[in-house]
């Protein structure tokens, strides 16, 4: 008989073995009933008598019967048992609600924009979400962070996770009307170097970003003298809304106020797609149905989402106006 107080997992198993097989009028039954061979069902209630020191069963070929050991060691574990097994169906009901913690990371700079609208639908339609947003410009551990959902402008090296580009980042020079006509429309890269520029400093690399070109369809990048320069994307945006300088500007961020007219894009030939912003995940099949859930409406809102990217033929409608060539007298 195996000694010491504590049963070890097996002696469960062989538990919920015994208890099936009384329920069930036989030992082949139980182990149908839980996939498991007739042979090694039997070998679990016998090592089970073994360890407890008491018959639990009469066997005979065609029946079987409890013991009177057996049948107060029924009436003691059934309701451990009946605990067990609602706590299981509870967990395996909790994979199909969508309900519960939601954990999420992105980018910083200039997501919450088009995070919010998202989260805000889910959780209308889903009252029992609570959503857990991390928003950072470093890439950080998806298992040590346990993430559900992962958004990252451009590609991401961690592994083991699936990758999906939601939609291509435009990146885009320019500038409010106000300043095109005190500071002159750029027509030539080489005519940036007499422009107030803003750039882009990274807050985790501490890094100025350059500015990117596509140049006879090869991306080119080139570092800007800055008029303007801060570690804020949103800052960024501000200052060219204002005036203070020509900045080049993420698509997603530039859209809607080139679209209202208080920017203007200039040097469309030289426009960028190299980057995109992508939703990372685990593995669908072992997801909870509420990450499933928030993946599904994330794909059928931001996949190839025409709100955050200038189709060509609104660019056209820039490239046909007549152009002001040089500086205001």
């Amino acid at each position: 008989m195996a000694e010491g107080p504590n049963m070890p997992i097996n002696d469960f198993r062989a538990i919920a073995t015994f208890a099936k097989a009384v329920e069930l009028g036989s030992i082949r039954q139980a182990a149908l009933a839980q996939g498991v061979t007739p042979q090694a069902a039997s070998q679990a209630i016998a090592q089970l008598e073994q360890h407890l020191g008491v018959r639990l069963l009469h066997r005979t070929t065609r029946s079987l019967a409890l013991t009177e050991e057996g049948q107060r060691f029924l009436e003691n574990t059934q309701p451990a048992l009946a605990a067990l097994d609602r706590a299981l169906a509870q967990a395996r009901e909790s994979r199909e609600e969508v309900t519960g913690p939601l954990r999420i990371v992105g980018p910083k700079s200039s997501f919450a924009a088009i995070l919010m609208p998202l989260l805000d639908e889910f959780c209308r339609e889903h009252p029992g979400i609570q959503p857990d947003v991390h928003l950072d410009d470093g890439i950080g551990n998806w298992v040590l962070d346990r993430v559900d959902v992962g958004f990252r402008i451009g590609m991401s090296a961690s592994e083991g996770v699936i990758g999906r580009q939601l939609f291509p980042i435009q990146m885009i020079v320019c500038a409010t009307p106000e300043y095109l006509k005190t500071h002159g429309t750029p027509s030539t890269l080489d005519d940036l170097t007499a422009h107030r520029c803003s750039v882009f400093r990274h807050p985790v690399t501490g890094k100025v970003a350059p500015w990117y070109f596509t140049v006879d369809g090869k991306l080119e990048h080139r570092q800007m003298s800055p008029a303007f320069a801060t570690n804020d994307t949103e800052l960024e945006v501000q200052a060219v809304l204002a005036g203070q300088v020509m900045g080049q500007l993420a698509s997603f961020s530039a859209a809607s106020h080139i679209r209202a007219g208080r920017l203007v894009p200039v040097l469309l030939q030289h426009i960028s797609a190299h980057i995109g912003l992508h939703l990372y995940y685990g593995n669908r099949t072992a997801q909870p149905k509420r990450v499933r859930a928030f993946l599904d409406l994330a794909l059928a809102r931001l996949n190839d989402c025409n709100d955050y990217v200038l189709a060509d033929k609104e660019l056209v409608r820039f490239k046909s106006r007549p152009k002001r060539s040089g500086r205001s007298e």
